[in-house]
């Protein structure tokens, strides 16, 4: 049984990850679910283990902490969901590419539920819509703008940290780094796309269709 947690207001990232290690453990051992938490941080920048310093452009601007995750900088704050996912990859298979394409999966899935097609593409990490009312590229393809995150981590073969997506944060935030790396691409959120989203909207979303995407029993690797 996967266990779903939802927490009003803001929580402290200090707080979140000590949170998240000490259920990791208690997952491992056998003492407590595997977990779904969707909470808000305040306005923060991480760095993942490919974070390079060049990409924190403006360093004085929000507080900025190591995540030991995999991926480059990124940005979390309000109006944006943090969706921490601890599940046992160890009893789902132990592909660690094949889940990470199960939560990029769950993520298209949810956004569908709003009629915004989500797109996977080689060597982006996360998930990109189209802009096609803004200028094209310089190699003449569509704009495409970053609207989920996703990093994780797995102690023990038990994964934590996860995914972010953008209902409605500060877009003017993630000037303060090269978020994921990615230079030549922006970000956008359900708003900006222009959908009167609710955060309970996408969280029902995430629900309805979790079991679809993650619980599919022995992972094999999809390929495109």
């Amino acid at each position: 049984m996967v266990e779903w947690q939802i927490s009003p207001g803001i929580t402290p990232y200090s707080d979140a990850l000590a949170q998240m290690e000490a259920r990791v453990e208690a997952i491992h051992r056998g003492e407590a679910a595997e977990l779904i938490w969707l909470l808000e941080h305040p306005p923060i920048y991480t760095a993942g283990t490919s974070a390079k310093p060049k990409d924190l452009t403006d360093p004085d601007r929000f507080p900025v902490y190591v995540a030991g995750r995999g991926g480059q900088y990124t940005y979390h704050g309000p109006g944006q969901r943090v969706i921490y996912v601890m599940l046992n990859v160890g009893a789902r298979g132990r592909d660690v590419h094949c889940f990470v394409r199960d939560l990029e999966n769950w993520v298209i899935a949810s956004l569908a539920e709003f009629n915004v097609q989500g797109l996977i593409r080689p060597g982006r990490v996360g998930v990109w819509v189209e802009r096609p009312e803004k200028p094209r590229m310089a190699d003449g393809s569509l704009c495409e703008e970053k609207i989920a995150a996703i990093g994780i981590k797995l102690r023990k073969w038990v994964s934590f940290h996860g995914i972010s997506i953008n209902l409605e944060p500060d877009l003017s935030h993630f000037s303060g780094i090269v978020p994921c790396g990615i230079a030549d691409h922006g970000v956008t959120s359900l708003v900006d796309l222009g959908l009167p989203v609710t955060m309970a909207d996408l969280d029902a979303a995430l629900m309805a269709n979790f079991d679809a995407a993650m619980q599919r029993g022995p992972c094999q690797t999809k390929t495109k």
